[in-house]
């Protein structure tokens, strides 16, 4: 059952962001794995200025696996943490081909098996790419934002989800997490949030405390 408070916050968020979408470029499941991959600790507009690039470049598994380590790491190496995600991609193209016959599993379960590849990742991969909606993709955003709301009192991103998941209608999992995410960026940010032009203000027990 859905309380009135939150109902509203949903209603006022879709009307403030009609046409929020996943803003990492992809076209095709492969790509939006590894597009979220590398949007860890990232910002989506310099990981799609290294995937305009790398996605002409490799388009299967397989190309992921025959490059070296230190190449795939320069090549993405602007996108922050490159080591780990060079490894984890390779690897989990080593498990794509191994395991799944070379392409992306559209199961939650097969997916967290995957190298690197927790519930946020598998949600987004999930809900964009096979239409699937099985939970609410955490990331930073989504973090902060329900929190101020109070709309969770956790800190996992594990124990976020379900708190969520409790309290959001499932018809609405996968808007929801995509209209946090751009209320984060541009309204609710980290350091100053601009609690003045928020149009929750009303409705967040956070609102006008930060100084």
């Amino acid at each position: 059952m859905v309380d009135e408070r939150v109902d509203e916050i949903l209603s006022l968020l879709k009307k403030e962001y009609p046409n929020v979408k996943i803003a990492l470029g992809y076209s095709n499941p492969l790509e939006l794995l590894i597009a979220t991959i590398l949007s860890a600790q990232c910002t989506d507009r310099k990981v799609n200025e290294v995937t305009k690039t790398l996605f002409k470049k490799y388009r299967t598994p397989q190309d992921y696996i025959a490059a070296t380590q230190e190449k795939l790491e320069e090549e993405i190496y602007s996108t922050g943490f490159y080591r780990n995600k060079a490894r984890n991609i390779r690897n989990l193209c080593k498990m794509l081909v191994k395991d799944f016959d070379g392409k992306v599993p559209d199961t939650m379960e097969d997916l967290v098996k995957l190298s690197g590849v927790a519930r946020k990742t598998a949600n987004i991969v999930l809900s964009g790419a096979f239409g699937k909606i099985e939970g609410i993709a955490v990331d930073t955003h989504v973090k902060r934002v329900s929190a101020r709301l109070g709309l969770t009192a956790n800190t996992d991103p594990d124990k976020i989800e379900k708190d969520l998941m409790d309290i959001i209608p499932k018809k609405d999992w996968d808007v929801f997490s995509l209209l946090l995410i751009q209320h984060g960026r541009q309204i609710c940010t980290a350091k100053k949030p601009l609690c003045g032009e928020c149009i929750l203000n009303k409705l967040c027990p956070s609102a006008f405390t930060f100084g």
